[in-house]
Parts: structure tokens; sequence; C-alpha cells
């Protein structure tokens, strides 16, 4: 019922910039919450941000002070701007969409995912 496409990722060195991007389509008014995670390969898949219909946001305290979470409700898509990247931010980067299906039904939906990858 939710679609979500993810991208941004990809090369940059310490210390650089990238900015993820989450696209979502369906049932888009049945969104309340959009986060971010990622896995390392042999690493559990962390929470890094989200963010809610009203515009709360929330980050994990590896990355409070370098990314910044947000949306455009007009083009349905939710951004994750990474600053002062360090190597251990690689992994891939998933988008995910928490939804009401109907009062006391929620639903997950996830994205496909996008590599990061930092080099020192």
């Amino acid at each position: 019922q939710v679609r979500l496409v993810e991208s941004g990722g990809g090369l940059v060195q310490a210390g650089g910039s990238l900015r993820l991007s989450c696209a979502a389509s369906g049932s888009v008014f049945s969104i309340r919450t959009i986060g971010w995670y990622r896995q390392a390969p042999g690493k559990q898949r962390d929470l890094v941000a989200t963010i809610t219909s009203g515009g709360n946001t929330n980050y994990a305290d590896s990355v409070k002070g370098r990314f910044t979470i947000s949306r455009d409700n007009a083009k349905n898509t939710v951004f994750l701007q990474m600053n002062s990247l360090k190597p251990e931010d690689t992994a891939v980067y998933f988008c995910t969409a928490g939804s009401e299906l109907r009062p006391g039904l929620l639903a997950t939906y996830w994205g496909q995912g996008t590599q990061v990858t930092v080099s020192s």
C-alpha cells in the first residue's frame, strides 16, 4: 500500500556530506512516521532518525549534530542530510514508513536500501 524508494547513496571521504532521499507513493495519507535505519555487514539494523507527521524529529546519539531528517510533504519525500561523515557511518540505509491502515491497525513498510560508503 506504501512504496518507498531511496536514492542519494554513494562513496564519500570522511568529513564529507551526502543527502539521502526517500520518495513515498501509494497510501501516503496513512503514513504517521518516517524513519531511517542503517545496517552494516554483520551488524544489527539500527534506527538512525525519525520524523512524525507533526514534524517531530528524533536521532540516534551517534548521529546527533551531524544528521538532519526533514520532509517535503508536497513531494511526498523525506530527506536525510548527513554531514561530517565518519567511516563508521558506512552502511546500507533504509527508509521506513509507519502507517495506520485503520484506527488501531499499524503497519511498517521498507524501501530497498541505498549504500553509503565513507572512506578514511
